[in-house]
């Protein structure tokens, strides 16, 4: 199975507009933002557990990245309500689930062998530096290796026009982000390739996961 595998064109996807998809476990369901392969694949999804469903233990060959969008998803290590951003290396296993319910923004089998220490982040309790114009807030999360930033902005921000080295994708976790191709609310996803541009604002304000330079070697 091969769902938006072409790196060199720009991606704009509201996951609100796809079906959901079922996975091999009942209560586990998935929205397809990009799939290369079929069960075992390289994937980056919107992830939905029902209230009371679970996953079999599994081993991540090459590694994993959630955000805890809504609920509180649980493995055997503990509970993550939503806002935690979790990294777990490759050659990891767990077995998740949900008591409650949840969904979350997933990233499967892109991570190398420098990113080795399973990383938990509560974002809601962790703090957030200035960015590079006012406005403009970061939080890094992932510390190894090409690594991944929540950003918010608050309303009427404004940055500047930039270009990507080795490209950029963006989820809208909530709000509405904007640059001068369109505007974009909560639940989209956004990949612009290599060395592509753009000059994002937020009228209104939103929080994005960002992720850059990641995009060379697809």
């Amino acid at each position: 199975m091969n769902i938006n595998t072409d790196y060199s064109q720009r991606m704009v996807i509201n996951h609100h507009d796809l079906l959901w998809i079922s996975s091999p476990e009942l209560g586990v369901d998935r929205r397809m933002l990009e799939r290369a392969g079929d069960e075992v694949a390289k994937a980056t999804s919107i992830v939905r557990y029902l209230p009371g469903s679970k996953f079999e233990t599994h081993t991540h060959e090459f590694g994993e990245e959630l955000f805890v969008l809504d609920g509180v998803f649980s493995d055997e290590t503990g509970d993550y309500p939503a806002g935690t951003y979790i990294m777990n290396p490759p050659g990891s296993a767990h077995t998740p689930f949900s008591e409650s319910g949840c969904t979350l923004f997933a990233k499967l089998r892109h991570l190398g062998p420098d990113q080795i220490e399973r990383q938990v982040i509560n974002t809601n309790t962790t703090q957030w530096f200035q960015g590079m114009v006012p406005g403009l807030n970061v939080m890094p999360l992932m510390q190894q290796g090409t690594g991944s930033t929540l950003v918010r902005w608050a309303p009427q921000t404004y940055f500047n026009a930039h270009k990507h080295y080795g490209g950029e994708e963006i989820f809208v976790i909530d709000g509405v982000f904007e640059d001068e191709y369109g505007r974009y609310p909560s639940g989209s996803w956004i990949r612009s390739p290599h060395m592509s541009g753009h000059q994002p604002f937020s009228k209104e304000g939103c929080t994005i996961f960002v992720k850059t330079g990641h995009l060379l070697v697809c």
